[in-house]
């Protein structure tokens, strides 16, 4: 075998839902003020006692379930995340003794928000290369952990979830080329820093980068895939803001592909994002089992990273 596919998805979000009007109660923002600038109606909170590893922990178990597989059939486990305190064990070594898989390769990503595109992207080489026969690709992060609530600019976007994917090896490549990069002179746009560490950005200056910048990048990842956007059933970008999704989904030029919004019901989750929305279309059948997607993921860092998969 000299490909590898995703076998399967799976998401996870907690509980708690915090609405517009919850936040109109704690800053002065309101339901027109935030749906108005980023598309965001309700995101979903993590409580104190759901540690981010708890998170993709319910993910990936979902994804190992969609896959028929167990625990003991994973090698690799690799997670996107920038919302991890502590700094060892990591948070795929947690992840793996909470699901009981034995003896992995356990490592973490931090790209922030374009997470778990890297992490896929890693997954996949590592399979095509011999290092991995499945891979356990989770995105996960708790960005209310993280954030000022006081500061309106950016406690209306934020939300806590997971997703999770399957890598197994495969005959043909169903996960196509990555294109990646960054600008790290552009680093400071998008922060999470300090004691307590919180997030910051510089909003206007993301908007320009992603919507100027950008569509050019999406369409090369479709090129490497060999396919034109107009063959794409499914557009999964990084869940930023809706109105950053929509016209670079445009700019793109996928006319006949779905574009995922869940960030209206889910908030910015960071890494968790793109695997969320995915996990979602694919449960409510807005794309079909061999659909091409392109999972499109950017942010912090100012990095960037696509690819397009086929739709298991």
């Amino acid at each position: 075998m000299n490909g590898s596919r995703i076998a399967a998805v799976g998401h996870y979000q907690p509980a708690k839902v915090l609405t517009n009007e919850d936040l109109a109660g704690m800053v002065d923002t309101s339901d027109e003020w935030i749906t108005s600038r980023v598309g965001i109606r309700t995101r979903h909170i993590a409580g104190p006692d759901e540690p981010v590893d708890e998170l993709a922990a319910h993910a990936a178990a979902k994804a190992l379930a969609a896959a028929g597989l167990a625990p003991g059939d994973i090698d690799l486990v690799l997670v996107a995340t920038s919302t991890a305190i502590d700094r060892s064990p990591n948070m795929a070594a947690r992840v793996a003794s909470r699901l009981g898989i034995p003896s992995p390769a356990a490592m973490d990503v931090n790209v922030v928000c374009a997470g778990f595109t890297h992490a896929l992207a890693t997954a996949d080489h590592a399979v095509r290369a011999g290092g991995s026969v499945r891979a356990l690709v989770i995105g996960a992060d708790k960005m209310s952990e993280v954030t000022d609530w006081s500061d309106r600019t950016t406690c209306v976007l934020v939300g806590d979830g997971a997703g999770a994917a399957v890598v197994e090896a495969a005959d043909e490549s169903g996960i196509g080329p990555v294109l990646w990069g960054s600008v790290p002179e552009m680093g400071h746009a998008v922060r999470i820093e300090g004691t307590p560490p919180r997030f910051a950005q510089e909003g206007q200056s993301v908007y320009r980068w992603a919507t100027t910048q950008l569509p050019a990048i999406a369409r090369k990842a479709v090129e490497r895939a060999g396919l034109t956007p107009a063959d794409l059933a499914g557009v999964v970008l990084h869940q930023a803001n809706l109105r950053i999704i929509e016209p670079l989904a445009e700019k793109i030029g996928a006319v006949n592909a779905v574009v995922a919004r869940d960030v209206t019901e889910s908030g910015n989750t960071s890494a968790a994002s793109i695997p969320l929305a995915f996990s979602k279309l694919v449960e409510q059948g807005a794309v079909s089992t061999g659909d091409p997607v392109l999972l499109f993921g950017f942010g912090g860092n100012l990095s960037y990273a696509g690819q397009v998969v086929r739709c298991p």
